[in-house]
């Protein structure tokens, strides 16, 4: 594999040595009405996210309207309905896009999407769209990777339900059409995910496997899974955003709020500084213990166990281990009580 060791999305540099980019994924969260779909811009400026990210498509650019038994979703969440309905019922209307897009310009928050068919790319590409992620149901849409990477644009590749080897093709499609800059995010496609269904060890597998920077895309409840994952080297973090768990969307039930948002950026940076660098104490603490005269000690007075002690605090020359090494040798001259031993007090 030929990819950069990071990449950059709107001045952003992304990979090792670099911050978490951390994405609020809005997806159907909008409720197809403009004003909501703003609203979830700002907050995710104000929570402290990089990016707020799009889905681009429409019902039947994902499937077709049909009432055959393999278009009916019988189990999961979203059962009892056809897959047209509920793309209906959750896609973004396009003409949002030029109000998302120059709203988030204004404020200074990045945004961009994941395109489903050739026709969203090219909505997206009209507002020169600084990053692509492609979704992990379309990682097998070769067709669509190829699509994006004539953009020249940095790629997101989410893997959710593929194999190894599906996610191998699809990376090396994206090297072969010219990707450069990629990132491949290890991601569980069930809504919401247990905790025991994510398989954090993948991440560093997936780093090593492709030599790219990595992330999740994380479909859990609450933070404890995202920022955990920052300990096993991810350099991005997606996680669905919805303004508040009362508006009923089609992925509101597993989205986080931006209380919870502003809680991820929070720990995932304390997290960055808490791993630090290999490092051990140069100097010794001075809360531990080391020998002391636990009373007046003349000069040739012998040492034993009723007139050395040791205790807190340390600083002193001679730590515990040396015990067995002072008794039963004699002070080299009068020690008060209370004197941290060194060696020159003893013959």
């Amino acid at each position: 594999m030929a990819f950069n060791s990071e990449l950059s999305i709107g001045g952003r540099k992304i990979g090792p040595g670099h911050p978490v980019y951390i994405i609020a994924e809005m997806s159907a969260n909008h409720g197809q009405n403009l004003e909501q779909a703003k609203a979830i811009v700002i907050a995710a400026k104000e929570a402290g996210a990089d990016a707020i990210k799009l889905q681009s498509y429409r019902a039947d650019t994902l499937t077709m309207k049909c009432d055959l038994p393999h278009f009916f979703i019988d189990e999961g969440p979203w059962e009892g309905q056809y897959l047209y309905d509920l793309y209906e019922g959750a896609y973004m209307p396009w003409e949002f896009h030029k109000p998302l897009i120059e709203l988030a310009n204004k404020i200074g928050i990045t945004i961009f999407s994941s395109p489903f068919d050739a026709s969203a790319v090219d909505l997206l590409e009209s507002f020169d769209s600084p990053a692509y992620k492609i979704a992990s149901p379309e990682l097998i849409d070769h067709e669509l990777i190829r699509k994006v990477a004539k953009t020249g644009k940095p790629v997101i590749m989410s893997t959710g339900g593929a194999t190894l080897n599906e996610i191998a093709e699809a990376v090396q499609v994206a090297e072969q059409a010219g990707v450069t800059e990629l990132c491949v995010l290890k991601c569980t496609s069930t809504y919401p995910a247990p905790a025991e269904s994510i398989n954090l060890k993948t991440i560093p597998h997936l780093a090593q496997s492709f030599q790219c920077p990595v992330g999740l895309s994380d479909h859990t409840l609450g933070n404890d899974v995202p920022i955990a994952s920052v300990g096993f080297g991810v350099h991005m973090i997606e996680k669905h955003f919805v303004l508040s768990k009362d508006h009923e969307t089609a992925d509101s039930f597993f989205s986080m709020t931006p209380s919870e948002l502003k809680s991820l950026v929070h720990g995932v940076r304390q997290v960055e500084k808490a791993i630090g660098t290999v490092s051990y104490p140069i100097k010794p603490s001075p809360y531990r213990r080391c020998l002391y005269t636990s009373c007046d000690v003349a000069e040739g007075m012998k040492f034993d166990r009723n007139n050395v002690v040791n205790l807190r605090p340390g600083g002193g020359e001679l730590a515990p281990k040396e015990l067995p090494n002072v008794i039963g040798r004699t002070a080299a001259h009068f020690l008060p009580k209370g004197t941290q031993l060194s060696w020159k007090d003893i013959t």
